[in-house]
């Protein structure tokens, strides 16, 4: 099987567009990790998570999943620290799994005193 080494349609459009910029862009624009590959995308989609844990910050306290919170505080640190093991760096991805990881847990140890301090006043 032979494989056809033509620049697919969006290959041509990307390199279109690194030729407009100043040549001290072309190198972050067309960066295995940069805005031309999903590799940048969908950390970049994923700061959703962080704006909504933000958002949660005023939330009663008494709505908080301790098991959601849980998880998306554990996936944030284990996906940061992937995110430095993998070749190219993606510091996209790690910026927003540290974020990820940093706000839900301060969502999880609010939600944890707020049901300790329940149990107590049983």
């Amino acid at each position: 099987m032979s494989m056809n080494n033509k620049p697919t349609a969006y290959k041509r459009a990307m390199l279109l567009i690194a030729s407009c910029l100043p040549e001290r862009f072309r190198p972050i624009f067309l960066h295995p990790a940069g805005p031309t590959t999903i590799f940048f995308w969908a950390p970049t989609f994923k700061w959703g998570l962080v704006i909504a844990n933000i958002g949660d910050i005023k939330r009663p306290v008494e709505t908080i999943s301790l098991s959601q919170t849980a998880s998306l505080m554990l996936t944030g640190a284990i996906w940061s620290r992937y995110s430095l093991v993998i070749k190219p760096k993606n510091y996209n991805l790690f910026s927003v799994n540290t974020f990820t990881c940093a706000t839900s847990t301060y969502l999880f140890g609010r939600a944890l005193l707020y049901r300790m301090e329940q149990k107590k006043q049983k």
